[in-house]
């Protein structure tokens, strides 16, 4: 198994004070099947946790408030998460959301006729072999390009285009998996580089359903299943389930955001 060190430092700073914030925050990685987390911590700066709990995907959310006229709020989550390479596999469902949600489609993942185009390109074959053919295409049809998105896209948007990120490869191939008849989910996570340390934002990709396996992972953006250098975060039907921070506010002013992370393989 390969041990990660994870810092995620989530700032925004506002204009003027505020008179009033909540916020989601899906940063806590997931126990289970070829994962242990060892630690995790939160701090918060410019506000605290009022309340964490479970939702019906299984993702740890804390519940933030902000400091009343705070004008900086830092969120600082980290820890060690051990994980092993199991070519992809999670293994069997325990949500407590049905299996048969996640075959149904959301606003971001309903399919269209650029999709059922690509659909007529998987050949018939085994489950996980339709499966795997489903990530390369994702790939091809779907140019990986930062910046070259926009975060509300949705999956058929993303094919139209022709380019995207690692939200909008997750997107297409949780559509085209459903529209095949296999349980699809989004998922959120941190994922190790091979040349940095220091990213500026979190990884996504897919895990399908397959009878005999149960859940499996697909990373189009990268061609593979994960492997250890994955950590599992948050899942859900589409990235507003698994969204690493979500929330309201109340104020004058705009807002910045800024992202740091760092992921690293710590000696056993």
């Amino acid at each position: 198994m390969t041990r990660l060190a994870i810092r995620h430092v989530t700032t925004y700073r506002f204009d003027g004070g505020l008179a009033h914030g909540l916020q989601q925050v899906r940063k806590w990685p997931k126990s289970g099947n070829g994962q242990i987390v060892h630690s995790w911590d939160t701090e918060i700066t410019g506000g605290k946790v009022e309340l964490s709990y479970d939702d019906h995907h299984n993702n740890r959310i804390e519940l933030l408030s902000f400091d009343a006229e705070t004008t900086e709020l830092v969120i600082v989550s980290s820890g060690e998460v051990e994980v092993a390479d199991n070519a992809g596999v999670v293994g069997p469902h325990r949500a407590t959301a049905p299996l048969w949600l996640y075959e149904r489609p959301t606003a971001r993942t309903k399919t269209g006729p650029n999709l059922r185009a690509m659909l007529k390109e998987v050949s018939a074959g085994q489950p996980l072999d339709n499966l795997h053919q489903l990530m390369q295409l994702t790939a091809g049809r779907v140019t990986y390009e930062i910046g070259a998105s926009e975060p509300i896209w949705t999956a058929e948007e993303a094919l139209q285009a022709g380019r995207g990120v690692c939200q909008d490869h997750a997107h297409v191939f949780v559509t085209a998996a459903r529209e095949l008849g296999f349980p699809a989910r989004y998922v959120s996570g941190y994922l190790m580089m091979d040349d940095r340390t220091d990213q500026d934002a979190m990884h996504a990709w897919a895990e399908a359903h397959v009878e005999g396996l149960g859940w499996v992972g697909f990373d189009p953006s990268n061609g593979i299943s994960p492997d250890a250098r994955y950590v599992r975060v948050a899942t859900g039907l589409d990235y507003s389930d698994a969204a690493p921070v979500r929330g309201i506010r109340q104020g004058d002013g705009g807002e910045a955001l800024s992202v740091e992370i760092q992921v690293a393989e710590q000696p056993q």
